[in-house]
């Protein structure tokens, strides 16, 4: 069976390819008379597309969303919604040298082995363009989410080896700079460091920081379907990511329960933690607190500098990758885990719902 789909509750599919005519997904189980603002789902997709900036990928691409199904007056009808966006700026010729290469890190010699065919063309399925899609869903998931005020910021954490300090981070400062990055200062330099990079032809790995807030108590299934289980599920299925963590995350490998265990407190709006080293999850559930998690990106496999491959044959050979590319991902990517995560925290929501209602006897 081919995992095209993500989702119970609140099911997106997505279809298309790099260098096809347009990528687009269907989503499933919305509740109907939900507003769909098309204005703010084209807002979310203009924050991922390409050539946005001069350390992002010079495609130019307008992403203009398309709602074929499932919106009616405005309103979501409680059919499936099918949203597409047209390819139209490809160069399929910038990657002719590839029809018969597999370029280093790259998905080209395991699709050729799974399948038996791949679409050379820009990565066809396996390109981050397929992210767009993913992008114009979650911003449907948002519009639920925020009737329940249900709010998710992702932001830049790191580039290579410069770091934001966790106690430096002021939201309003995310969308002012290029980078996405919650402080002035650091995004300067966080710019500067993927400059220098794009200018010798290499490429620089980093890490986004997410923040859900205002989750109540009670999301998530367990065994196999807990809230940091999918969480971890969804953002480990964006391309290039390579480590995930929530919480205390690796951190608590190096400390003593006594330091690490969250105690209960009483809070204005009820039971509380004092500390938050779960990460706002427990047992697999949202506790309520602020539930935060770090997505780590690897650099940019497409560099422009030669570099030893195969070709289909194991001939050894010298390959220089053409075509536009991103020097570093994670300015392009913080729209990417929102979304993501707005998609988990949908399922899990409309989920409880159902246990909600069955506990009330509505």
């Amino acid at each position: 069976m081919q995992a095209n789909t993500f989702g119970k509750a609140f099911s997106i599919s997505t279809f298309g390819e790099s260098h096809g005519p347009a990528v687009g997904v269907v989503i499933d189980g919305c509740p109907p008379l939900v507003h769909i603002d098309e204005s703010f789902i084209q807002k979310e997709l203009d924050r991922r597309k390409p050539g946005q900036s001069a350390i992002t990928t010079q495609r130019s691409e307008d992403d203009q969303v398309e709602i074929l199904s499932g919106v009616f007056e405005g309103k979501s009808t409680g059919q499936p919604i099918c949203m597409m966006i047209k390819n139209k700026d490809a160069r399929s010729k910038d990657y002719g040298n590839l029809q018969h290469s597999y370029r280093p890190s790259h998905a080209d010699f395991v699709y050729q082995a799974k399948y038996g065919i791949r679409d050379y063309r820009g990565g066809g399925r396996a390109s981050a363009r397929e992210t767009a899609a993913r992008v114009a869903a979650g911003a449907v998931a948002k519009l639920i989410l925020k009737q329940q005020s249900i709010d998710i910021i992702a932001f830049v954490k790191q580039v290579g080896t410069l770091e934001l300090p966790p106690d430096e981070v002021d939201y309003s400062e995310i969308e002012k700079n290029i980078v996405r990055c919650p402080n002035a200062s650091m995004a300067t330099k966080f710019i500067e460091a993927i400059d220098n990079a794009r200018r010798e032809r290499d490429s620089l790995g980093g890490t986004i920081s997410c923040h859900i807030n205002n989750c109540p108590v009670g999301l998530g299934e367990p065994v196999f379907d807990k809230l940091d289980a999918d969480l971890a599920k969804a953002m480990l299925s964006i391309p290039a990511v390579k480590g995930f963590e929530i919480g205390s995350g690796f951190a608590a490998t190096k400390m003593k329960g006594s330091t690490h265990n969250d105690e209960f407190v009483a809070k204005e709006k009820g039971i509380g933690t004092r500390t938050n080293n779960s990460g706002g999850v427990q047992g697999g559930i949202s506790n309520g607190e602020q539930i935060y998690f770090n997505v780590a990106f690897k650099p940019v496999a497409t560099i422009a500098q030669n570099q030893q491959t195969v070709d289909d044959q194991g001939n050894s050979i010298e390959l220089q990758v053409k075509g536009r590319h991103d020097p570093c991902v994670v300015p392009r990517a913080v729209p990417i885990v929102e979304a993501m995560a707005a998609l988990v925290v949908c399922d899990h929501l409309l989920r409880h719902n159902v246990y909600t209602r069955l506990a009330s006897g509505s």
